[in-house]
């Protein structure tokens, strides 16, 4: 998308899944690599940095089943 940086986490080894976050350009951001990675595959952080303040988002995917 246009005007938007693109924060991506496919899901692997299966189809459907995974999880995208688009931020607009103007706000400073960038991802978060956690240790326990492994255990959330689905799921992205990110801290965006506006003015003085810094927010941390995360997305997560639960699947229903």
């Amino acid at each position: 998308m246009t005007g938007y940086v693109m924060f991506r986490k496919d899901r692997l080894g299966r189809r459907g899944g995974g999880v995208i976050l688009y931020i607009k350009e103007s706000i400073q951001a960038y991802e978060i690599k956690l240790e326990k990675e492994a255990e959330c595959e689905e799921a992205i952080w990110c801290n965006l940095v506006t003015g003085k303040s810094t927010l941390t988002v995360g997305l997560v995917y639960r699947s229903p089943t």
